[in-house]
């Protein structure tokens, strides 16, 4: 058997900066160590093992050749975990986690999805009748914040059936702090996050907030015991759902974590890319004018069902290609329970295996142009050839998200309900929105455009 070769490494004194270079601009350091040494190489944040992939091959070799042997005890996972806890996204215990993906799994089908598709559009309808009236005047609009604001309605209105715009507003406030304070941990994760420094303190009293806002919900629904009707929402839903193994439902507090997961997981998502979405449209009209001209010969006027979903193709296309240039969820990571081999390196048991899709994405292999704006590419010849896991906005292998569907119809009809009638545009002189790495992808300082009716 041949010897396998040792990683190439980032080192400190290789004109990274190491560490610190790291924490004031992660995705900086990891460009460098790809320019220098390829599509693998290893680097030791605080003396933490961590090993970048970015190659098809290498990453499916990971999640799904491999899969048993990477796990979700990662640096990144046991950093987010105090906020999702035993909820789907962070779940190192696989026994649980395949339970409870068994049990969630039929509740987000195309098919389960379609249900709520209706809440979608009725809350994009409601949120361009409050910027008519706020920002009608050519007043610019904070899209990130907006936005934002419409897709907790949504999560909020198919998870609870209600409508909480002060809680919300207050749970978007506690995530924002979260985000921040946990994006900076992952970069410098010293001192530890049960030493109660004045940034860790803020952590608390935001998971506090997160929790409080899941639990009144989940308290209520228990105690008024509501029944699985034709319009049941997420929560009454899962409250009845019980595993076809064992026979038993979820307990209470294993519920508050999947709620609470759904909840993080759905608005962060749509917010990011939405804000990407109409940035990018604000800055490429040859494709506003496309997207404009299918939605007019699809919908004509009216607001779109999910039916149409079918025939928005080129729509689908610019949400596909802003996932691949923004990707929310732009890193992920596995952990070696033992020793392996990728392309003949030698991968130590213990290794953070970090996957950054922000450069994936990227890979001039699969990417022609791959800094240019281009939905064309997501269209059946182009996709045709390149390999699945070039593209991975929601992960891969058996740990693909969940809410991937109800994520791409939501952004989908979104999209197609604002631009039937109007259009994001920017003002004069409007610098340019640069991404902020935290734990998820931001737009930094938010993205600002002006409403017009088409």
């Amino acid at each position: 058997m041949p010897q396998l070769k040792e990683l190439p490494s980032v080192t400190f004194n290789d004109g990274s900066g190491g560490v610190l270079a790291f924490k004031r601009d992660q995705l900086a350091f990891l460009s460098h160590g790809l320019e220098r040494h390829g599509d693998i190489f290893r680097f030791r944040p605080l003396g933490i093992p961590m090993v970048l992939v970015n190659h098809p091959d290498h990453i499916r070799h990971i999640l799904v050749d491999k899969g048993d042997k990477y796990d979700k005890n990662a640096t990144l996972f046991k950093i987010v975990r105090p906020v999702l806890r035993k909820g789907l996204i962070a779940n190192a215990d696989m026994e649980l986690w395949r339970r409870q993906r068994r049990m969630m799994a039929p509740h987000f089908t195309p098919k389960a999805v379609s249900a709520f598709a209706r809440n979608m559009t009725d809350e994009t309808a409601r949120s361009l009748e409050h910027w008519r009236s706020a920002y009608g005047d050519g007043r610019t609009m904070d899209v990130t914040d907006e936005v934002g604001a419409l897709a907790l309605r949504i999560v909020n209105r198919s998870l609870f059936s209600a409508d909480v715009n002060e809680t919300a507003l207050a749970f978007e406030r506690a995530f924002a702090t979260a985000n921040t304070v946990l994006g900076a941990f992952f970069r410098f994760p010293f001192p530890p996050l049960s030493v109660p420094t004045p940034s860790h303190r803020r952590l608390r009293r935001a998971i506090d907030e997160m929790d409080a806002f899941v639990s009144g919900f989940v308290k209520k629904r228990v105690a008024e015991d509501v029944p699985v009707g034709d319009e049941t929402d997420l929560l009454t839903l899962l409250l009845h759902t019980v595993d076809e193994v064992d026979g038993h439902g979820m307990d209470l507090e294993q519920l508050h974590h999947e709620v609470l997961n759904i909840c993080i997981g759905a608005y962060e998502t749509t917010t990011n890319t939405l804000s990407w979405v109409f940035y990018l449209l604000a800055r490429h009209p040859e494709v506003e004018k496309r997207l404009h001209e299918e939605v007019d010969r699809v919908l004509g006027g009216r607001t779109p069902a999910f039916e149409d979903l079918r025939d928005l193709t080129y729509t689908r296309m610019i949400v596909d290609e802003t996932l691949r240039v923004y990707s929310p969820a732009y890193q992920f990571m596995r952990h070696a329970t033992e020793d392996d081999e990728i392309d003949g390196y030698r991968v130590p048991a213990g290794s953070n295996v970090l996957i950054n899709s922000y450069f994936l994405h990227r890979h001039p292999d699969f990417w022609d142009e791959p800094e240019r704006f281009r939905p064309e590419r997501f269209g059946p010849q182009e996709s045709a050839g390149r390999p699945k896991h070039a593209y991975l906005p929601f992960g891969g292998g058996h740990r693909v998200c969940i809410g991937k569907h109800f994520a791409l119809t939501e952004l989908t009809l979104v999209l197609a309900t604002v631009a039937s009638g109007h259009r994001l545009v920017l003002p004069e002189g409007a610098p340019e929105v640069v991404p902020e790495a935290l734990i998820t992808l931001h737009p930094k300082g938010g993205v600002h455009l002006r409403l017009e009716r088409r």
